[in-house]
């Protein structure tokens, strides 16, 4: 797929394949049958509409071979499931795994696509009791059918983003006990993990619904630990350096930039380089 914004070059992900795994990678595809490091996650991992997101960036700085597995609003689910993408964090020298919303699972109450997290596949019988004056036919993403539900009650909406915390703690557990190796789990954010109270105003920032409770319980799960909170100078710089079309300003305005990019592969190179 590629964007493109007025006097840029194209943006091309080199789309690639691994193994037999059914996800579509960013390219280019790095030989994993010498030393490398795998980069899990989302949207930033992957680095849409940066010509250079930080695993890229890692390379350079550190001169070995990054894998990029992030997928675009992914959660853990797109992982967990792909036997590959497992096997890859287990056999790299070091696994950095990006912390992803909670909202993009399968749970107690709605069903994910299993490669297209972001994707609303079915609701159950819990969830419709619950909500009985929605009609979960008008949705296609999570986040479009959570943001309706905090609206028509607060007061129920907890039960539905515990079960989801809940869910995510007992999946991130399992994936990270998973990898035998060394690991990084990484915060990436425009914040930093918040407490657990809930807004009853708005639905949260992503990684949606993670908090610094939750992170402080799988913690003892990795071997390090790094927080990036971009800086208010790669914030204002909005989406500058980004490449993207005119139908897409508003996604890309959502995302964190060159300079964001740049500063994570910073932190993450400094730790590396301890763990190596």
């Amino acid at each position: 797929m590629t964007y493109d914004v007025l006097g840029a070059a194209p943006l091309d992900y080199l789309p690639c394949r691994y193994g037999a795994s059914k996800l579509l990678f960013r390219g280019p595809r790095r030989d994993l049958t010498k030393p490398y490091l795998a980069f899990v996650g989302a949207t930033e991992t992957y680095g849409k509409f940066v010509g250079k997101p930080f695993p890229a960036l890692v390379e350079d700085a550190l001169g070995v071979t990054c894998a990029n597995f992030g997928q675009i609003n992914a959660g853990i689910d797109a992982f967990s499931t792909d036997p590959f993408v497992m096997d890859a964090a287990c056999g790299a020298e070091i696994a950095v795994i990006q912390v992803m919303g909670a909202q993009n699972m399968t749970n107690r109450f709605y069903a994910v696509h299993p490669r297209r997290n972001d994707r609303f596949v079915s609701t159950s019988t819990l969830l419709r009791t619950i909500y009985r004056e929605v009609d979960f036919a008008d949705f296609h993403f999570t986040k479009h059918m959570l943001k309706r539900l905090m609206e028509v009650s607060p007061e129920r909406f907890k039960t539905v983003r515990d079960e989801l915390q809940e869910a995510w703690l007992a999946r991130m557990r399992l994936m990270l006990k998973r990898i035998n190796g060394k690991s990084i789990l990484l915060w990436f954010s425009d914040h930093g993990p918040e407490d657990n109270a809930m807004n009853a105003a708005q639905i949260g920032r992503d990684p949606l619904f993670v908090t610094r409770e939750m992170m402080a319980e799988i913690t003892p799960l990795a071997t390090h630990v790094v927080e990036v909170v971009a800086s208010e100078a790669a914030l204002a710089q909005g989406t500058q350096d980004m490449l993207f079309d005119e139908m897409e300003v508003m996604a890309a305005s959502e995302l964190l930039g060159p300079m964001a990019h740049q500063e994570a592969a910073d932190v993450l190179s400094e730790v590396i380089k301890t763990m190596r």
